[in-house]
């Protein structure tokens, strides 16, 4: 029953995905126009996913979770060389037309993979030695892909990396004064980083590239509530009222209306008590994939708690962005946000918790 369920919110959020894309179309040039068949394609594409993966023994993808690791860390050195440049980014294929983005594919990996080698350490007695040989495996494996990733540049998929990372460690039980350390290192890292960016921002150019200097810059621009992007988003949520203004008739333009920006196009589209819809078959849907780790194995536990990270911090990241609560870091809304590889990666997990969930 769980299942049914999970597979009715995944039917709605592709019907508010194709329509919040179509409207979003109106801003964009005529070579987007119809994205919104696109995004229909990948659904298609993304639903057999789901029901090959869903078929399959989930026992086959934990046995080959380690090739599955370095193919992804085999794409994710390949795009470095032959991917094809977007947005100041080398972090996609091109195949006629159609983009692919190994590291979207790296965050499925990666969940098995980890959620496969905590797994042997189960029954380790938790002590400060065996711990430590636990963190120090497992941070080698996330520490791969985020290097790579970084390089493309992609800092957003190199947090949910590490989300990932923190919220699988927690589930498998690590000592808390493991966080109490990591927040202390990286608080003083972040510091030391914000005061160079504040202070020194030739050589920070200089180190880092215009991209990420721009992509600091905006967070900074968040904290003043200024740019135009927010400006403009606000705006145009707050025309919307109760019924929206209707597909294709958003008032005020704004950049990336079908990716970052797909909550504002579908708050300005169908107004306040469709944007209330939309949120309560999220925290429906995010309720029903937790209630189905709570009587599972440790090791699919772990692997659930992975997913529902990345989906949970997306939604919140996300949504938050769009209304000038969080800054704005260029991470897509899961299964509404145009893309096919983020699609398909997220509806491969979804696969593998009913998976995990059948009879």
């Amino acid at each position: 029953m769980k299942n049914f369920k999970i597979i009715i919110c995944l039917f709605i959020f592709s019907v508010i995905s194709v329509l919040s894309i179509y409207s979003s179309s109106f801003l964009l040039s005529s070579e987007y126009s119809y994205i919104h068949i696109k995004q229909i394609i990948w659904y298609i594409i993304s639903f057999l996913v789901l029901f090959i993966i869903y078929k399959q023994k989930k026992e086959f993808f934990y046995k080959y979770s380690f090739y599955l690791y370095i193919i992804g860390i085999i794409l994710l050195i390949l795009v470095l060389f032959f991917g094809v440049e977007t947005n100041g980014a080398r972090s996609w294929f091109v195949i006629k037309g159609f983009s692919i983005e190994p590291s979207e594919f790296m965050k499925v990996f990666l969940i098995i993979y980890l959620s496969t080698t905590l797994d042997k350490y189960k029954n380790i007695k938790h002590n400060f030695k065996n711990e430590f040989i636990v963190i120090l495996k497992t941070l080698f494996i996330i520490l791969i892909p985020s290097i790579l990733t970084f390089l493309q540049p992609d800092t957003g998929i190199v947090l949910f990396y590490l989300i990932i990372y923190i919220f699988m460690l927690f589930i498998y039980g690590i000592k808390y004064h493991w966080y109490i350390i990591s927040f202390f290192i990286i608080g003083i890292s972040l510091f030391i980083f914000i005061y160079f960016f504040l202070n020194f921002k030739n050589s920070f150019i200089n180190i880092f590239g215009t991209d990420f200097f721009y992509r600091m810059d905006r967070l900074f621009q968040w904290k003043n509530k200024t740019g135009m992007q927010l400006s403009n988003a606000l705006n145009s949520i707050g025309t919307s009222y109760l019924y929206g203004n209707k597909i294709g008739k958003i008032p005020i333009y704004y950049p990336e209306p079908h990716t970052d920006f797909i909550f504002t196009s579908f708050a300005s589209t169908f107004g306040f008590i469709f944007e209330i819809f939309l949120i309560i078959v999220i925290v429906y849907f995010d309720i029903s994939i937790i209630k189905i780790a709570l009587d599972k194995s440790i090791r699919n536990k772990i692997f659930i708690s992975g997913v529902i990270s990345i989906i949970l911090y997306g939604q919140i990241q996300n949504i938050g962005m769009n209304i000038g609560l969080l800054p704005i870091t260029g991470i897509t809304l899961p299964f509404i946000s145009y893309g096919g590889s983020s699609l398909i990666s997220y509806m491969s997990l979804i696969g593998f918790v009913l998976n995990i969930n059948k009879k």
